[in-house]
């Protein structure tokens, strides 16, 4: 087997794991492909003859070749909430639904979301070092930080992440009970099931209708018809902190298109507001629930 073959073999080895931190980092399928390929490309470049660790040696080559992703995104102001993104989404999970089903089953697609909202650096910190165990003394110099300041980034990215509730553990947990059961409800296609979850008196109301139309739904048969004729998203939804208060974020491959503002009454849901505008979805405040 010549060198270029046993090169290519210790890199496939690898690559899973390679494309896992792009994902994370990137929040896109296509996007982590591109940055494990150019990985490869500066494999075949460099001199690994003194790399004892190549999978560590990769990882790092992998994050510095995201965060110029994700800073030339930035640059670009290409938003990952914008108009379009429920029709991006579509298109790119038609491409391949068994992974589209993984990933809605996944309990980190609110974190994905939740990612979007990090600079470029607290994110390369934070999927490093908290979901891959990196050290700071490693991922310092990716970010171009010391690693005291590396640490201070990820803590500031882990409060952003986990978020801060507007109301007690308790009233917490019991509007958790709430969403997951209206979730559940939801993706059932029995009509029945979401009715009792809603307050007979409930208001549904939206930032924008397809006609750009704010709109105003009222009852709990009307609305129930309204989450059931929309249970094909259902599977992308998934319970998060909105503003310190438990809600519903919708999204495909990580990408946020929807966002449900709740308000309870008892242990019904007395208020459904539906958010789609993209300029509103920035300003929301957002963080991942604790399982």
């Amino acid at each position: 087997m010549d060198e270029q073959s046993v090169l290519a073999r210790r890199f496939e080895d690898h690559s899973a794991h390679l494309r896992g931190v792009a994902y994370r980092m990137l929040g896109s399928r296509s996007e982590a492909d591109d940055a494990v390929q150019e990985a490869w490309l500066r494999l075949n470049r460099s001199d690994t003859v003194g790399v004892n660790n190549l999978a560590g040696w990769l990882t790092t080559v992998v994050a510095r070749v995201c965060l110029d992703m994700l800073r030339a995104r930035k640059s670009r102001r290409e938003e990952c909430l914008h108009a379009n993104a429920p029709q991006w989404a579509a298109t790119e999970a038609a491409s391949d639904p068994e992974h589209e089903m993984l990933l809605a089953q996944s309990v980190e697609l609110a974190l994905l979301v939740v990612l979007e909202t990090l600079t470029p650096a607290e994110r390369i910190v934070f999927v490093l070092h908290d979901m891959f165990d990196m050290p700071f003394e490693a991922i310092a110099p990716v970010v171009g930080r010391s690693p005291i300041a590396a640490r201070q980034l990820a803590s500031r990215a882990r409060r952003r992440v986990r978020g801060a509730a507007a109301v007690p553990e308790a009233e917490l947990a019991r509007q958790r009970r709430v969403v997951d059961a209206f979730l559940a409800a939801s993706r059932s296609g029995d009509f029945n099931a979401p009715v009792a979850l809603l307050d007979p008196d409930i208001v549904l109301s939206a930032d924008r209708s397809p006609a750009g139309v704010p709109i105003q739904i009222r009852g709990a048969s009307a609305v129930a018809k309204q989450a059931l004729a929309h249970s094909h998203n259902a599977r992308f939804a998934r319970p998060a902190l909105v503003n310190g208060v438990v809600g519903v974020i919708v999204a495909a491959h990580g990408r946020l298109s929807v966002v449900l503002g709740l308000k309870m009454r008892d242990a019904s849901i007395a208020e459904l507001h539906v958010m789609t505008d993209p300029a509103h979805l920035r300003q929301l405040d957002l963080a991942v629930l604790s399982e």
